[in-house]
């Protein structure tokens, strides 16, 4: 190698470096105070860089709030479609899918929030990014869901029935629970987000899809021991990353 090779980064490398810590804190600042909320110079301090950067990359707050959203669209898409890619029954495949979207939900709190504040969005008829989400997580996704569930179906492991009714039993629960936290607060006695009733509602949830969809239920309950088995729960963060965090900063 030529003793004067450059050893620091390339420009374009720097760029892209800031471009991605900007998003990072876009992201953190975007899900924790909605659009609204959200502050530039914020972003840019957490960011470590100056506010017109900002604009030179993005050009306004609505463009770095939707490259925000489709970056951590993508990377759930990514980590999603990896389990419906898996060498694996569709059954198991199935339970492993279901599993994906609780532990999703527990540790992917920027992404949760801003589908909130997306849906938000929607029903008070304001401008939404939401057709980036559909377009890059949502329609891949169910796509595969569907083709796996049918797959399931023709080959004899899952129940002959309606494959959206599979999907929205297998992934609906995991969003009721979560959203239902402040009802089940008072309905029951215990603390919906403690770490003990996370795990137990965690392996509840998979050991009844063992027992619901399949054809042989002691072949379902194996594929759930082994999925729970394999799959270590997410590191729990507090409760405020499932119920909103507005309040985090006054502004």
């Amino acid at each position: 190698m030529n003793s004067e090779t450059q050893t620091t980064s390339a420009p374009s490398d720097r760029s892209s470096e800031t471009r991605a810590r900007i998003l990072d804190a876009a992201l953190r600042e975007f899900s924790a105070l909605g659009m609204a909320g959200a502050r530039m110079d914020q972003i840019a301090a957490a960011a470590g860089v100056n506010k017109a950067l900002l604009y030179y990359h993005f050009d306004s707050k609505e463009n770095l709030y939707a490259a925000a959203l489709e970056m951590i669209a993508g990377r759930v898409r990514d980590q999603s479609m990896s389990v419906f890619l898996l060498k694996a029954s569709p059954g198991e495949r199935l339970i492993r899918s279901a599993l994906n979207h609780f532990d999703r939900i527990l540790s992917q709190g920027e992404f949760q929030s801003l589908m909130q504040q997306e849906m938000m969005r929607m029903h008070q008829g304001e401008a939404s990014a939401m057709s980036i989400v559909v377009k890059r997580v949502f329609a891949p996704m169910q796509a595969m869901h569907q083709s796996m569930v049918r797959e399931g179906i023709a080959s004899g492991e899952l129940i002959n029935a309606d494959w959206m009714q599979i999907h929205l039993s297998t992934l609906g629960a995991n969003v009721f629970y979560f959203l239902a936290a402040p009802v089940w607060r008072l309905l029951m006695d215990f603390d919906p987000f403690a770490p003990e009733v996370l795990e137990a509602r965690r392996r509840a949830m998979v050991e009844f899809l063992g027992q619901t969809v399949f054809v042989d239920r002691a072949h379902g309950a194996e594929l759930a021991a082994k999925v729970l088995g394999d799959t270590t729960m997410p590191e729990l963060p507090s409760a405020r990353h499932f119920v909103g965090r507005s309040d985090e900063r006054k502004k």
